[in-house]
């Protein structure tokens, strides 16, 4: 039998597909246990777990996050007591019991747990109860996350009642997902550089897997570790960076990273205090790309800053310019995107570099550029 490929799912395919989920439930409580529950399935730190959550705060409801790896059978099926001739089962008190109440269950690592706890975790998933001592709120609904086999992660395999239970989506590991993230979190745009210059770093699961390794999540923390670790010697600084990523992927994004203290001063360039030469190295394009796009609107006179970045397109090239565009206007607001629809060289920005910016749209970019094609042609 040919075994058939999902078509994989980005992080934000998967937070619209959770909140329609929720909504549906919401909608229609009585029709909860037909309503199927999600199963993401993809490698370690690219976002499932993070991605439930962040639903569940966006919508305002409760999270239960059950890491079923680190569990008990009796922690899912309740403690047996005698009492006299009978004997009562305790149930844990952090299954929700609030019959009006709303939020989101995630089985994670299910993949990871033995047979006698899933089959433990087999009702709530099912039948969203436990016996007659339990039923599961119907303003809850259930999300399961796991490891693939080809992940190099602990990965078991499901039954195929509990298999045909779910809608599997593959998350899928995408650069440019996490650039505008990482813009969206305002973290050092030196690490999303990196990451578009050498996008084989992103997630690498071919070296060890026993100590640090690059992942989505481990470059978030390395990006955090930059963004508090000022007064570090650089040599303390590579300590932490090799113990997130790896010695070999660590030695490339600090050498990236010198490299980049090399550009000219980027915020004097936009106040219009120095002249600015673009470098002819692509991994220094890159930095100098998210560098401005970074800094532009923090620059004391927004309105020239941006002038001077769409001007700086000139001697980018279309690729480039398309790349700081899409940076720039990325999660900005309504105000900021006026700024730059009315700057006297957007309109032969758009002329010249427009069919780049297309490109990049037809490969997903979000909203906001299109709606900046669109304004523009208007």
């Amino acid at each position: 039998m040919n075994m058939q490929t999902h078509s994989p799912s980005t992080l934000d395919d998967i937070f619209a597909l959770l909140t329609h989920q929720t909504h549906l439930l919401w909608s229609h409580p009585e029709q909860a246990s037909a309503i199927a529950p999600l199963m993401l399935w993809g490698p370690p730190g690219v976002g499932k777990s993070t991605v439930v959550r962040s639903v569940a705060e966006a919508q305002g409801v409760g999270f239960l996050d059950i890491r079923l790896a680190q569990r008990e059978p009796v922690d899912l099926r309740g403690l047996p007591v005698p009492r006299e001739d009978a004997v009562e089962w305790l149930l844990s008190s952090e299954w929700p019991r609030d019959p009006d109440s709303r939020g989101i269950i995630l089985f994670d690592e299910l993949t990871a747990a033995d047979r006698t706890l899933q089959v433990a975790a087999y009702e709530l998933i099912l039948e969203r109860r436990l016996g007659t001592l339990y039923t599961v709120p119907p303003g809850w609904y259930i999300v399961a996350a796991g490891n693939r086999a080809g992940d190099r992660a602990v990965a078991g395999t499901l039954s195929s009642a509990l298999a045909n239970r779910f809608c599997h989506l593959d998350v899928a590991v995408n650069v440019e997902d996490w650039v505008a993230w990482a813009a969206e979190q305002d973290l050092p745009p030196i690490v999303s550089a990196f990451l578009r210059f050498q996008p084989e770093s992103f997630l690498d699961l071919s070296g060890p897997l026993d100590r640090g390794w690059p992942s989505p999540r481990s470059w978030e923390r390395v990006a955090v570790t930059l963004m508090h670790g000022a007064e570090l010697p650089e040599h303390l600084m590579r300590r932490l960076v090799e113990g997130l990523v790896g010695v070999g992927a660590a030695a490339q994004f600090l050498a990236f990273r010198e490299l980049a203290d090399s550009l000219p001063d980027v915020d004097a360039w936009l106040r219009g205090d120095e002249s600015l030469t673009v470098p002819e190295r692509p991994d220094l394009r890159f930095a100098l790309v998210g560098a401005v796009a970074h800094r532009v609107w923090r620059a004391p006179q927004r309105r020239a800053a941006i002038q001077r970045a769409l001007e700086l397109s000139d001697v980018l090239g279309s690729d480039f310019a398309a790349l700081l565009l899409t940076d720039l206007l990325r999660g900005r607001s309504a105000d900021d995107l006026r700024l730059v629809l009315q700057s006297s060289a957007f309109p032969g920005w758009l002329k010249q570099h427009g069919p780049a910016l297309r490109g990049r749209l037809t490969r997903g970019a979000d909203a906001v550029l299109a709606s900046v094609l669109g304004g523009a042609s208007a």
